[in-house]
């Protein structure tokens, strides 16, 4: 198995739609569209590629996301900087093998140069021990609870204190290496270089 994770391309967004709206209950369907927007303003947006194929991905945005996700606002809306998964997929033929464990070290490292907080949300209706208990071994707590308009399906909302962030923070600023690791998703770049 050869397994390289990436920044998505364009071409991806065909897979990435198929693995998430098969995703069952877990993941909220998701439009072309919307697809396509998440594209647009993930800061963050890798694919796991095994032997060629898409197997997974994950996106994140940072607080200043043209994003309108009720539970990316309820985190806007209480606190400054952070990173928020909206969403993680891994492709039923690829689970258990630890790519969600890779991704999620993967975010960790792009978030904990920029921001002091990792933020996601997990659903509670239907109760799912295993995400939760998965996202406890990785840090996060619970920092609240949210019924989400539309759905009303009630979400725990769980945040992971980064503490790396302080030593960037004091030592490099906000002008991080020039490093290849340490780069943001170009269009990306460019936007918050043209806001600040």
């Amino acid at each position: 198995m050869v397994l390289a994770i990436r920044d998505v391309r364009e071409h991806d967004l065909e897979a990435v739609l198929a693995l998430n709206n098969a995703a069952g209950a877990g993941i909220l369907s998701m439009s072309e569209a919307h697809a396509r927007h998440l594209y647009d303003i993930a800061d963050y947006f890798r694919v796991a590629e095994v032997d060629g194929k898409v197997a997974g991905f994950l996106i994140a945005v940072r607080e200043d996301a043209d994003h309108d996700s009720p539970n990316f606002l309820w985190f806007r809306e209480r606190y400054e900087q952070f990173v928020y998964i909206d969403r993680i997929v891994v492709g039923s033929g690829w689970r258990r093998h630890g790519l969600g464990r890779v991704f999620y070290c993967d975010v960790q490292s792009f978030a904990e140069v920029r921001v002091p907080h990792l933020a996601c949300e997990v659903f509670l209706e239907p109760r799912d021990d295993a995400t939760l208990l998965f996202h406890g071994t990785y840090g996060f707590q619970e920092v609240g609870q949210q019924v989400m308009p539309g759905n009303q399906r009630r979400v725990s909302m769980q945040a992971k204190a980064l503490p790396s962030f302080d030593y960037v923070r004091d030592t490099y600023g906000h002008a991080l290496p020039a490093q290849p690791w340490l780069s943001e998703r170009e269009h990306i770049q460019q936007r918050r270089e043209a806001s600040a």
